[in-house]
């Protein structure tokens, strides 16, 4: 609708992406601390609360009672900021609502599904959920190479060109990308307000690269490639705003959990981000939070069936610290503190050409 009013009524201030931008980011905001409450109520008392899982932490028994699936709440505010504020022939802003929307879906599904059987792992079956991620991450990149027309180089940090044309098997590399960063904000969402912080530092970072990757002057300067993607950094600051209500609610004690409604579509969406903006490399360092608790999860499968031991006390590595009798608010506010600086890092490493 702001686009609209710039190209009909020629109010040229809304053509900026920086303007339309932060007025997404306070719509979001507004949606979420506005729909938020009267959800936590809807949801209380229908009993749609967090199952907890039998091999969590003592301490997690108290949070049972707690609503779940806030998901819905923030990523329908987002989506609903974003159509208000983008330019809507914009592809590449399409492909983000998209990614949203199909993998809030699938989350919703696993939500609903945990909260009939009244069991934390009675939700999709984990072949089933893959499934449904792949159809959808390969849906999402599709769009991308079909009506974004999208080239498929491969950029690596520090170097100015790209180091290979991917060619056909673009399409399975951004779907793994799409589909490890969705698992990883899931398996990241166990303590209250833990991967909120992460996501809102990783798209910050993303929203300034999707901005300069836009931008032909600065991607120039900064020896950067150059897409028609800025529009999707008004994606990306909805979300942030969405987040920020979210968090509102969700720190600790959390009033509500966002659910796999809505830690799926975030993964997915930072995932989308890294593709647009040829930083798929660079989102292993934006997302370290999300890379540290998916590795200690391999790490502890791969040594358990392989030599009937532990690496970790429990995993993901959050659990570990709680079983060192590390308190909640600790966890989380040093976990908040590795994003923010390996997100300084990532944003600093964009000179290094």
């Amino acid at each position: 609708m702001l686009y609209w009013l710039y190209e009909i009524l020629n109010i040229n201030i809304l053509g900026y992406i920086t303007i339309r931008a932060g007025v997404s980011f306070f719509l979001a905001l507004f949606f979420t601390l506005f729909f938020m409450p009267r959800f936590i109520r809807w949801a209380t008392r229908t009993s749609s609360v967090q199952p907890i899982n039998g091999w969590a932490p003592d301490r997690h028994k108290a949070k049972a009672s707690t609503p779940t699936m806030g998901g819905i709440v923030f990523i329908g505010s987002t989506i609903l900021a974003s159509l208000l504020t983008i330019k809507l022939t914009n592809m590449y802003a399409i492909g983000s609502i998209l990614t949203l929307v199909l993998f809030s879906l699938i989350g919703f599904q696993d939500d609903i599904a945990k909260i009939k059987k009244n069991a934390n792992l009675a939700g999709l079956k984990a072949k089933t959920k893959l499934i449904f991620q792949i159809i959808s991450a390969l849906i999402i990149t599709s769009f991308l190479c079909i009506s974004a027309d999208f080239n498929t180089d491969l950029y690596v940090p520090f170097f100015k060109s790209p180091v290979i044309n991917m060619g056909i098997f673009a399409i399975l590399f951004w779907s793994l990308v799409i589909i490890s960063a969705s698992n990883a904000v899931n398996l990241t969402d166990g303590l209250d307000g833990l991967a909120t912080v992460p996501s809102l530092a990783a798209l910050t970072s993303f929203s300034i690269i999707i901005y300069i990757t836009g931008n032909a002057a600065i991607s120039s300067y900064l020896l950067m490639p150059n897409f028609q993607v800025g529009e999707v950094a008004i994606v990306a600051s909805a979300l942030m705003g969405a987040l920020t209500g979210f968090l509102w609610y969700n720190c600790h004690p959390a009033e509500i959990f966002m659910g796999d409604s809505g830690s799926l579509a975030i993964g997915a969406f930072l995932g989308y981000l890294a593709i647009i903006s040829k930083s798929e490399i660079l989102l292993l360092l934006i997302g370290s939070v999300f890379v540290i608790e998916t590795i200690s999860v391999i790490l502890q499968v791969g040594s358990y069936k392989l030599r009937k031991k532990r690496v970790f006390l429990m995993a993901p590595i959050h659990h570990h610290f709680e079983m060192k009798n590390w308190t909640e608010n600790k966890i989380i506010v040093r976990f908040w503190i590795v994003a923010i600086l390996s997100n300084l890092v990532a944003l600093i490493s964009l000179k290094i050409r």
